[in-house]
C-alpha cells in the first residue's frame, strides 16, 4: 500500500508543543519504520499554517484543516492511503471529511465527546468542540473557508469509549443523532456492526489516544478511566483492517510528556500495525 503520513505537530496553534509534539514522538518511536517494515510505500508530509499568518488559535486550527483537506485529496487522487497525525481532533476531522465528503460514515473512539459548541464549555478548549463543529453545531462562517467541507449529519457518526463529559455536553450528545458506543463494547462487534451501514460510503477511523483506558497508558494530561484496553483496541483496529478497511485514519491527542512510561505509545503502535 502507498500511504501518506500527513504530519499536523499543532496543538491550540502552537508548534510542536503538548499534544503537538505527538505526531513526531510517534514517528521517533517507529511508527513510519514499522509501516515500511511491511513493505508499504510512505510518504511523509508535514502540513503547517501559512507563511506569515498570525497563529490566533481559531483562525490556525481552521487555516490547518483547509490545508489538511487539499492534502488529504491530493492523496486520495493519487491513490495514497491518507494516515493524519494529529495534535487536534478537530482539525483532522474537519479536512479529512472535507476531502471525502458528505456521505462519509464516521467512527469516532475518544474518552470526550467533542461536543460542546461556545456556548456549552466548561474549560473554554476549542479542540473539545470538533464534533460539534463537524456536525454544523458551532463555527459555521469559519468552517466554511475549508474546501469542501459540508457538515455531516449526525446519524452518520459512531461515538465510541466517550465518557468524560461537561454536563451540557451530555444533553446536546443526548439529544443528537450521534450512535454511542460505551467503551465496555470495543472490539471486533463494532466494526462488524458498522460494515454494512451505507458500504458504498468512505468510513473515517477516528482515533483519539485517550480512548484508551488511563491504567494501560497516559495518552494526555486529558486521559481517564472507565476506557478501553490495550487489547480491546488492537482487536478493533484488525477488525476493521479485514471487515470495512477505512479511506483514511488520524490518530490524535497522543501527549508524550503524558506517557512518561511509554505504554500508551506502544499500544497506538501496536494498533497501527493491526490496521494495516
Amino acid at each position: 500500500m502507498n500511504i501518506d503520513v500527513l504530519v499536523v505537530p499543532y496543538d491550540s496553534a502552537k508548534r510542536s508543543e503538548r499534544m503537538g509534539a505527538g505526531p513526531q514522538a510517534l514517528i521517533d518511536a517507529g511508527l513510519v519504520a514499522r509501516l515500511e517494515g511491511k513493505g508499504h510505500s510512505v510518504r511523509r508530509i508535514v502540513i503547517d499554517p501559512p507563511v506569515g499568518a498570525w497563529r490566533a488559535e481559531i483562525r490556525t486550527a481552521f487555516d490547518l484543516a483547509a490545508a489538511l483537506s487539499e492534502t488529504v485529496g491530493d492523496a486520495l487522487s493519487g491513490d495514497r492511503f491518507p494516515l493524519v497525525l494529529s495534535g487536534n481532533c478537530g482539525v483532522a476531522a474537519h479536512g479529512i471529511c472535507a476531502a471525502l465528503g458528505s456521505r462519509t460514515v464516521v467512527l469516532w473512539a475518544d474518552a470526550h465527546g467533542e461536543f460542546n459548541t461556545p456556548d456549552t464549555t466548561v474549560g473554554g478548549f476549542l479542540d473539545g468542540m470538533g464534533l460539534a463543529t463537524l456536525t454544523g453545531r458551532c463555527w459555521t462562517s469559519i468552517a466554511r473557508r475549508i474546501p469542501g467541507f459540508v457538515p455531516l449529519d449526525e446519524r452518520r457518526i459512531w461515538l465510541v469509549g466517550a465518557r468524560d463529559l461537561d454536563p451540557l455536553e451530555a444533553e446536546a450528545l443526548e439529544g443528537s443523532g450521534i450512535h454511542r458506543v460505551p467503551a465496555e463494547a470495543i472490539g471486533s462487534s463494532i466494526a462488524e456492526s458498522i460494515r454494512t451501514v451505507e458500504p458504498e460510503s468512505p468510513l473515517y477511523f477516528h482515533l483519539d489516544v485517550d480512548v484508551l483506558d488511563s491504567s494501560e497508558g497516559r495518552a494526555n494530561q486529558f486521559a481517564v478511566a472507565g476506557g478501553a484496553s490495550a487489547s480491546q483496541l488492537v482487536e478493533l483496529c484488525a477488525a476493521l483492517r479485514s471487515g470495512r478497511p477505512p479511506a483514511a485514519v488520524a490518530l490524535a491527542s497522543y501527549e508524550p510528556e503524558a506517557d512518561a512510561d511509554g505504554r500508551a505509545r506502544d499500544v497506538v503502535l501496536r494498533a497501527i500495525e493491526a490496521l494495516f
